[in-house]
């Protein structure tokens, strides 16, 4: 008798455990789907990127990824860069600067228009070779009238006595008459012009040569 109430008793408590443990579990679960079911939009967005970003290929995932840093080399050149430019424009910059009259000639030794023979630098009589009655031999010269340019060196002594009336270029005739109009002379030794001077010449000396003459503003010849 006393055995059988202890079965009894035992049996309630543990069928109260067993329920109590159900009731618990679906409390549990409805708990679940509740706080699922509460989920903002903003929260459930967030979870759709997280998810998008854990898989590789995405744009998301591509977004996520950190930019890789450029290299200090990269780097260096781009800081580089506009000190080569600057060092660019600096050896364009002239030595010297200014305005004179200018003649033409072609001296190769033919003895037309008063010819005095080749060119004392050397260098036999061409295109962009011109004539200076004191800088030195193979000076590198830009020489620009009514928006037109040619840079040429110097390669011959002259203009003789004109040089004293302030004639202190003489351009080869292909340069003379190009500067003048853009066209070509009517031969090597007529720019085909009624022009024997174009006044207000600018010349840039870019480079003093090495031969024979003298540096800084032309002088007279002789």
């Amino acid at each position: 008798m006393h055995k059988r109430a202890i079965n009894v008793v035992l049996t309630a408590v543990t069928g109260s455990c067993l329920a109590g443990m159900l009731v618990a579990g679906v409390a549990a679960a409805s708990g679940d789907d509740s706080a699922q079911q509460l989920k903002t939009p903003s929260q459930e967005a967030a979870a759709v990127r997280l998810e998008a970003a854990a898989q590789p290929g995405t744009l998301a995932a591509k977004a996520g990824q950190p930019r890789l840093a450029k290299s200090p080399a990269a780097q260096a050149g781009k800081a580089d860069k506009p000190k080569t430019e600057k060092k660019k424009a600096a050896k364009k910059k002239a030595l010297l600067t200014g305005r004179t009259k200018s003649s033409y000639f072609w001296d190769d030794g033919s003895g037309i228009n008063g010819d005095t023979g080749a060119p004392a630098g050397g260098k036999p009589m061409q295109k962009g070779l011109f004539a200076s009655p004191s800088w030195p031999m193979h000076t590198k010269v830009k020489v620009t009238y009514n928006g037109r340019s040619v840079t040429g060196f110097v390669g011959d002594r002259g203009p003789g006595e004109p040089s004293h009336r302030g004639v202190m270029l003489d351009l080869d005739t292909y340069t003379f008459r190009y500067l003048l109009d853009g066209k070509k002379p009517d031969s090597k030794y007529d720019a085909g012009t009624g022009e024997g001077h174009l006044d207000g010449v600018k010349y840039e000396v870019l480079k003093w040569g090495d031969g024979a003459g003298e540096r800084g503003e032309p002088q007279p010849f002789g």
